[in-house]
């Protein structure tokens, strides 16, 4: 060693040892700073809870998703459906989960109503879920008994006026979107129809079919059969605009209810214990699979266009749905036991 050549002091030779350490671990330490589980997500098989039961459109949904994200992500996907009370049994249950992404709740616009309906000192839907991704949106469409002696829109609003509360509506529980449709047609025409909740898209169908019950909001491609078979009539559909699988069906809007719109829609949610980055993680894997043609086209022929929103996109949406079925649900008085 020259003895010439100033050495650095023992302080700053330690520095420097540190300096030369931090740097080689430095991707070491990131590392360490990212949550395991978004590291190796999906460690495990991922169970997709369905909030409501097997045989709906939302349980349909669910499990062609789950088919096609098991096959991009390696891992199985497994559909559970927890039913009961407009789907709070089953997002409680993925609330109370650990953050590690492998229970996602998947729901539909009825669970935008549970907020104002449900209140509980274990479970608040707004501060244990963490929105991901809004999948897709699509109508409903306004369908009554063939027997019932209306053609239109304007004629059911004339006879519910003429018989008020004798007219009574369907829906597959309160809460629900096929509840807080008509009850926003109520408030909107000035109308007082009866609601009638059942345990099931299934069995209203059923007694509306059968003339138990005259009025039904139901998805429009389910509604095509028996549409096409002349077992229900079809009025109007509730989107803003006229759907391209039926375009002869009117809007609500444009058939004297302007500004009417109750759109159908589904989307993703996690624990909100789930770390950020591992949120989106999940949001870019379903929307990689929700763009791909043959998933796009599936979702179109089951009457919804694909959304796959980011988690933001998706946050903001939700409360928006939020506030505006809180005020119909406080408008109309509608209680969770109706």
């Amino acid at each position: 060693m020259d003895q010439n050549v100033p050495q650095p002091s023992p302080m700053r030779q330690n520095i420097m040892m540190n300096l030369r350490l931090y740097g080689a671990g430095a991707l070491l330490v990131l590392q360490s700073l990212i949550p395991a589980a978004a590291q190796t997500w999906p460690s495990a098989p991922i169970h997709l809870i369905v909030p409501f039961q097997a045989g709906g459109s939302t349980d349909f949904l669910a499990r062609t998703l789950a088919q096609r994200l098991s096959e991009r992500v390696q891992q199985a996907v497994i559909v559970e459906n927890k039913p009961g009370a407009n789907g709070t049994v089953g997002a409680a249950y993925v609330g109370k989960s650990l953050g590690d992404g492998l229970n996602l709740l998947l729901v539909q616009a009825g669970f935008a109503s549970n907020a104002s309906l449900y209140k509980s000192n274990t479970f608040d839907p707004v501060k244990d879920l963490t929105p991901t991704s809004l999948l897709a949106s699509g109508p409903l469409v306004l369908t009554v008994n063939v027997n019932l002696p209306v053609k239109n829109v304007k004629e059911l609003i004339a006879l519910a006026k003429a018989k008020p509360g004798e007219i009574n509506f369907g829906s597959a529980g309160t809460g629900s979107l096929p509840h807080l449709a008509p009850e926003l047609f109520n408030l909107m025409a000035g109308t007082k129809m009866t609601h009638i909740p059942y345990k099931g898209s299934g069995p209203a169908l059923n007694d509306v079919m059968a003339g138990q019950v005259p009025v039904y909001y139901m998805n429009l491609v389910l509604s095509m059969p028996y549409l096409k078979a002349g077992k229900l009539k079809a009025l109007a559909v509730t989107s803003p605009t006229r759907s391209s699988i039926a375009p002869d069906i009117p809007t609500l809007s444009e058939s004297g209810l302007a500004g009417y719109d109750m759109s159908t829609w589904y989307g993703i949610l996690v624990s909100s214990k789930t770390p950020k980055i591992l949120v989106n993680k999940i949001s870019q894997e379903v929307a990689h699979v929700l763009h791909e043609p043959a998933m796009t086209e599936k979702f179109y022929s089951d009457g919804v266009s694909v959304v796959a929103s980011t988690p933001e996109q998706f946050h903001d949406f939700l409360s928006q749905e939020t506030v505006k079925f809180a005020k119909i649900i406080q408008s109309a008085g509608i209680k969770a036991s109706d």
